[in-house]
């Protein structure tokens, strides 16, 4: 019998939900936006042979980094990977780290499913669900080694950017759950919204910029076809690094 996106949901049933949330109750910061995915064959595929291995389901309880990968390697989480081509690249260049990639929009969700399986990556895990309740819910505090934030929705309409992703409450939440040393690395093509990261982790205390400003460009992140689009527009490339600090003396 064929996949389709709706037998991978009732073979699968937990990849159809991307939050967890009282009907009614608040919402908190949302890191994403819902867009309808048409998948092919090959994605409805690869979801189905690989989400077992390199899949994690969502879950209300803390997870041990050690137990999920087999290994003490540090642990970095990339929100929003898209189609996941520099998440790929990077896990296979940077194998001295483990890879927890979140995205919700299932074509790219797939297409990186496909890839890793295929190569067999050991150092990547995926979710489709809601990073921030993934934050929340299933990561200790003091627990991670990096946050990759790259390229997310600049929400350029001024009545939009309260959507932005990068505002006080994440900042907290992604320095509570760093390591001592950890970093965020951020990258956008819409300078304002730079500049409003740069603002917003200034103003978070226990981070700090070993820069003072935007970052230089790092050679291990590769350039992405969205990327190449921005420069094609000439648009400025602004990358954001900062750190938790270190309390040792």
């Amino acid at each position: 019998m064929q996949e389709t996106q709706d037998t991978i949901f009732a073979d699968i049933p937990e990849l159809k939900w991307v939050e967890s949330r009282e009907e009614g109750s608040p919402r908190g910061i949302k890191s994403y936006v819902l867009r309808t995915s048409y998948l092919r064959t090959f994605q409805l595929e690869a979801i189905k042979k690989y989400y077992p291995i390199y899949g994690l389901t969502f879950q209300e309880e803390k997870i041990s980094f050690k137990d999920i990968f087999g290994n003490d390697k540090p642990v970095i989480i990339e929100i929003g990977f898209g189609m996941g081509t520099s998440t790929e690249r990077i896990a296979k260049e940077r194998s001295e780290y483990n890879y927890l990639g979140i995205e919700v929009f299932l074509s790219g969700f797939s297409k990186l499913m496909d890839q890793v399986g295929k190569q067999g990556l050991a150092n990547v895990r995926l979710m489709r669900f809601d990073a921030v309740q993934v934050l929340d819910s299933m990561i200790v505090d003091g627990s991670v080694a990096g946050f990759h934030v790259f390229f997310p929705d600049p929400w350029p309409k001024k009545k939009q950017q309260k959507r932005r992703l990068i505002q006080a409450p994440l900042a907290r939440l992604l320095m509570e759950k760093l390591k001592e040393g950890g970093y965020i690395y951020c990258v956008t093509d819409w300078e304002e919204y730079a500049s409003q990261m740069l603002s917003v982790f200034s103003e978070t205390e226990g981070l700090e910029n070993p820069y003072g400003g935007f970052c230089p460009p790092l050679s291990w992140r590769p350039t992405t076809k969205f990327e190449q689009k921005g420069l094609a527009q000439n648009n400025p490339i602004n990358e954001v690094w900062v750190e938790k600090r270190s309390f040792k003396k």
